[in-house]
């Protein structure tokens, strides 16, 4: 009901998809809740995976936010798609005719599962290439359970099977199957690969064993819990990264460094801390270079924090220390000053150490794996080693891309975001310049606003 009161809903601009917040928001108030998610489907095809894991840009812009907490935006977008499944409203909506235009999308994170969803309701024919053992892309194998659990991307998947999405799991294009063949199959291709190449961390020891990647641990975890479940069965890892029974200290301030947090406390560590270079979070939860209503770079506090993981700020590894037998058994580093990690300062006698049985490095990614597909295409790469596609098409005639492989590594709501977009620019390629908002029949919901 507060929403209603707003003069300027500056929410609207600080989402990525331009979601109707106001919108859906006044109509759960009034209790038309099916008509709530058509609104929200007219934006996001996915609110489900939002709800869940977007940082929610939008409450950082609500202009309650000022000075007070914002709308609980996010909640109430996931209450909307809960709501909508649990009614049956969210129902499989396959094109009333289809173009004869096959599309190949690779990869089925948010990028490409929001590509082949909006290329399929115009009516093209689509199929989704994975090279894992299931769909969902880092919501699947990079996200642990206690934020999304899985079953929730299986339902969705389910929709788009049933409104026609082919996907073909356990395939990694420009190895199993090349590119050429592609391009001889098929119109058009979506490489929506995201931004797997982990950043790398430059401090002696880092040879040491014990030492990993943290989407390594996350992913072998996660397959883990998705065995225990009766999901499908990954590959063996070559090394087991475990974090029960171990001090953990985990590199990196982010999103990924307070999964690992969390996942290595359910597991049973001993100790679970993260180390930040950025300073202190003030006490108005903003940087001074994050003012209202950009994004804070940080969160006061989080889930990870909560349930028992220490967070220290201002710390910088310099070394990690290892026994005789080449494990790691501790970390030495020193308090820094700075407003970026580009910017750091070193504090004199500021010197520490601490145990460390298991080491994660999250400190973000670089670019896309350029090995295999990319460099099997051919396709050109801007200066920090994306896909370059100004436009999402990339170098190569009816070859585009979106996602974390063209901007590089951000939120899922800006991967969904990316796809939709790209899936008009696609759509107006293969339909000769006419786009479907001009097609009979055709979903004006599916096309996004570029």
């Amino acid at each position: 009901q507060r929403c209603m009161g707003c003069g300027v809903p500056f929410c609207n601009n600080g989402c990525p998809l331009g979601n109707l917040i106001p919108d859906w928001n006044d109509l759960v108030r009034q209790g038309r809740w099916e008509e709530a998610i058509a609104q929200l489907h007219a934006t996001n095809n996915f609110p489900e995976f939002t709800g869940r894991l977007c940082p929610a840009p939008c409450e950082s812009a609500c202009v309650l936010d000022i000075n007070d907490d914002p709308v609980t935006i996010k909640q109430i977008e996931y209450s909307i798609i809960d709501r909508a499944f649990r009614e049956g409203w969210v129902k499989p909506q396959p094109p009333a005719e289809r173009t004869g235009k096959r599309v190949a999308v690779i990869g089925s994170g948010p990028a490409g599962l929001a590509a082949a969803a909006e290329l399929n309701k115009v009516g093209h024919s689509v199929v989704v290439f994975e090279r894992d053992e299931a769909p969902g892309g880092l919501m699947r194998f990079g996200v642990p359970d206690a934020k999304l659990e899985k079953w929730i991307i299986d339902r969705r998947i389910r929709v788009l099977e049933q409104e026609g999405i082919e996907f073909r799991c356990r395939v990694d294009v420009g190895r199993d199957i090349s590119g050429a063949q592609l391009r001889a199959e098929y119109d058009a291709i979506v490489i929506a690969i995201g931004s797997r190449v982990p950043r790398d961390l430059d401090v002696p020891g880092r040879e040491l064993r014990g030492v990993h990647f943290a989407m390594d641990y996350l992913y072998q975890r996660n397959r883990y819990v998705a065995k225990l479940q009766g999901g499908p069965e990954g590959p063996e890892p070559d090394v087991v990264i475990t974090a029960e029974g171990k001090n953990v200290v985990v590199i990196g301030g982010g999103d990924t460094g307070m999964d690992c947090i969390s996942n290595a406390l359910r597991e049973g560590a001993l100790s679970a801390v993260l180390l930040d270079v950025y300073p202190e979070v003030p006490e108005s939860g903003r940087y001074p270079d994050t003012p209202w209503p950009m994004s804070p770079k940080r969160s006061v506090t989080t889930y990870a924090l909560e349930e028992g993981g220490k967070r220290y700020f201002g710390r910088q590894i310099t070394d990690i220390i290892g026994d005789s037998h080449g494990r790691v058994v501790e970390v030495a580093g020193r308090e820094v000053r700075g407003t970026s990690s580009r910017s750091l300062e070193p504090i004199p006698g500021s010197e520490f150490t601490m145990p460390a049985d298991l080491v994660l490095i999250a400190v973000g990614f670089t670019h896309p794996e350029h090995e295999g597909l990319l460099r099997e295409l051919g396709v050109a790469l801007d200066g920090r080693g994306n896909v370059r596609a100004p436009r999402y098409e990339t170098s190569v005639p009816g070859v585009f891309t979106a996602g974390d492989a063209r901007i590089g590594a951000s939120l899922i709501v800006n991967a969904i975001a990316e796809g939709r977009r790209c899936a008009r620019v696609v759509d107006r390629q293969l339909r000769g310049g006419e786009t479907a908002a001009a097609q009979p029949g055709a979903s004006v919901a599916a096309l996004p606003r570029s």
